[in-house]
């Protein structure tokens, strides 16, 4: 128990680490242009579309308009217009509305995300060997308020905060959204926290660049894992492995 003896909180990622996007974008745009009448949107072309859209009002309106204090709804409502204009669909304002607004309700409910089948089990103990639990993810508030509750993972059970880049106004992989975890932690040394994520230039660098503990999970044996390894990151499949290393080994990551 030497490496949890010198702990006193684990902040975790959460999409890729403790939950997972269902299916397809394209299914969910899809199911949305069928309950107005219209036929399937190329899936190829919804997608692509999306990642040039997201990426631009990410750019233009970081952390979901934060700063310039745009609604929530209007910020999701211009990326997915964009979207569709981009992949060559072009609606009406009163079809648009009425498509958006499945968009809108279903990626605010738990139907698009899975939970990992170790997430909850291991937050649990987490917290049961007396460490808090932080939630560092860039999203908007609808994960702390609707999503996770619905998928079985809630504040004060399996999670003590949360920082989320459209509460906080910083995003990752900027390193302040993880003072901002410190913080809330209650003001811990960034060496007693522990950061557990999937992403090397989001998660793991930015934590540990500020003295922060770091490990990468590779659930979806992503070929980037060999380079993440090679850079001296420790790599773990799952949340029961990372258990059993917490339990057994030395403090060295």
């Amino acid at each position: 128990m030497l490496m949890l003896s010198k702990l006193r909180c684990i902040t975790f990622d959460v999409t890729g680490t403790l939950i997972a996007y269902k299916g397809e974008l394209g299914d969910y745009y899809c199911m949305a242009a069928k309950s107005v009448g219209l036929p399937c949107p190329d899936y190829k072309r919804v997608h692509e579309g999306f990642k040039l859209a997201y990426a631009d009002m990410a750019k233009e309106y970081p952390c979901f308009g934060y700063a310039a204090k745009m609604p929530n709804i209007l910020w999701w409502k211009t990326c997915v217009r964009d979207s569709f204009i981009r992949a060559g669909y072009d609606y009406d304002e009163e079809t648009f509305e009425k498509v958006f607004r499945r968009i809108y309700s279903t990626f605010g409910s738990s139907a698009p995300y899975t939970i990992f089948p170790d997430s909850q089990e291991f937050l649990r103990w987490v917290r049961k060997q007396g460490l808090k639990v932080g939630l560092v993810s860039n999203a908007e508030y609808r994960y702390q308020d609707v999503i996770l509750p619905a998928l079985g993972l809630n504040q004060d059970s399996e999670w003590d905060f949360g920082v989320f880049s459209g509460l906080e106004g910083v995003e990752k992989p900027d390193p302040r959204i993880y003072e901002i975890a410190l913080e809330k932690a209650g003001n811990l040394r960034p060496e007693e926290v522990l950061h557990i994520g999937d992403s090397m230039r989001k998660d793991y660098m930015p934590a540990k660049s500020i003295g922060m503990h770091a490990v990468l999970l590779d659930r979806f044996k992503t070929p980037e894992a060999a380079n993440w390894k090679k850079s001296g990151a420790l790599v773990l499949p799952d949340l029961l492995t990372t258990q059993e290393w917490l339990t057994s080994g030395q403090l060295n990551c």
